[in-house]
């Protein structure tokens, strides 16, 4: 009886192509939009989170656990000793690599006037372990090791008019609290993924910095490192060797606990699998108005059923397969669709440089949505099961109709 319920549910399904296309186009639209978001939310996350642990925090940040108080009044002199970080971090299994960094606010002395800039001191050596270093220089050289030579952001550049070759004379205060200035050549143009480091920040050697700052050899504001594992964990591992070993209270945290934006995007992940249902949902109430406009029209048929013998339960098999034979093809077009759209954006990337350039936050100009087969199946999965549900509420009504108001259409 199953095969004839399907076979009649399927012939109905083709008598009305045209209502059933109709039917089929809103699932399909409604599945392929959550697959497309949650492709973009998926490739926005890895982004984020490829951004913040190569330029701002790395998988573990170690700094002094005063300098997230008073960071507004950019504490210099609250430094960490890189010497004995190192030593701890190789003793732990999960590190693969570290990067010691130091923050320069500062102001640039150009065309007569004062520019805002943050300048970031790094060892260039042990960041071409940390970072793909080549993909972001987009002319010239990294800044030599000691040298009065700086990397600068090709848009910052632009703004200023200067490219290689150029001078520019640098002002900020020291670690002693004082005033200090240097002039350094301008020797590469770099091209980051993020905007605002493109804007705002300028790079040079890490002994270039800490002569400039009057720091003491292997002082450094932040350690950031490299790992695996339970960051988490790790973090609090490292923060309790540290401070054994040294005389320094520091501040130890993944990544994760550090950015408030990252923690509110992995919760809007949840919020959108909500979204999507109703979403979802909202689209198969056109499967709801078709399948009420059929059994109205259909009476004669309802009645010629139930005169047979075929009542209630037989009734919602028959109207929730044809619901669900119209609901799993435009579901799997849906996610066929979309996932083909994703493959490509993947490809090209979607290019948000004017709506991210004046707005600070660890996301690139380019996204590049990620295709995930488990999440394709999922909301496969997903757009079926609430057609369904949604499919079940007039096949219901149809097993309720009595026999003699149906036959009275015959």
């Amino acid at each position: 009886m199953s095969m004839n319920i399907f076979q009649v549910a399927k012939r109905n399904v083709n008598r009305n192509l045209r209502r059933s296309i109709l039917s089929g186009v809103a699932i399909m639209v409604s599945s392929m939009s959550i697959l497309l978001l949650f492709a973009f939310l998926g490739g926005m996350t890895a982004d984020m989170e490829k951004n913040l642990t190569t330029y701002y925090t790395g998988d573990v940040r170690v700094r002094n656990a005063s300098f997230g108080e008073f960071e507004r009044y950019n504490p210099i002199h609250l430094t960490v000793n890189e010497k004995e970080i190192a030593s701890v971090l190789s003793e732990v299994e999960e590190v693969e690599t570290y990067v010691p960094r130091i923050t320069i606010p500062s102001s640039f002395y150009i065309n007569g006037g004062m520019q805002p800039s943050v300048g970031i001191g790094a060892d260039f050596e042990k960041e071409a372990n940390f970072q793909d270093l080549e993909a972001i220089l987009k002319q010239g050289k990294l800044p030599s090791k000691g040298a009065r030579e700086m990397l600068l952001g090709a848009v910052l550049a632009k703004d200023l008019g200067v490219t290689i070759g150029d001078s520019i004379t640098v002002m900020s205060t020291t670690a002693a609290r004082g005033t200090n200035a240097i002039t350094l050549e301008v020797v590469g143009l770099a091209a980051f993924p993020v905007a605002s480091l493109n804007t705002q920040f300028y790079w040079v050697d890490i002994d270039t910095a800490r002569y400039f700052l009057k720091m003491n050899e292997n002082e450094a504001h932040e350690i950031l490192i490299r790992a695996e594992g339970n960051l988490k964990q790790l973090a609090a591992t490292i923060g309790e060797k540290v401070e054994q070993r040294g005389n320094t209270i520091v501040d130890s945290a993944a990544f994760n606990e550090i950015s408030d934006l990252f923690s509110l995007i992995k919760i809007a992940e949840i919020a959108y699998y909500f979204i999507g249902a109703i979403f979802l949902f909202l689209g198969s109430t056109v499967i709801i108005n078709t399948t009420m406009m059929v059994i109205y029209e259909r009476m004669r048929e309802i009645g010629t059923l139930s005169a047979l013998g075929m009542r209630g339960k037989g009734l919602i098999k028959l109207f929730f397969t044809e619901g669900l034979i119209i609901s799993t093809i435009a579901s799997f077009l849906g996610v066929l669709l979309g996932s083909i759209i994703v493959l490509y954006l993947s490809k090209v990337g979607l290019n948000f440089e004017d709506v991210l350039s004046g707005v600070d936050m660890e996301v690139s100009s380019m996204l590049y949505p990620t295709f995930n087969i488990l999440v394709a199946i999922v909301v496969f999965l997903y757009s079926l099961a609430i057609t369904a549900i949604a499919t079940f509420i007039p096949s219901r009504k149809a097993s309720r109709i009595e026999v003699v108001e149906a036959l009275r259409y015959v």
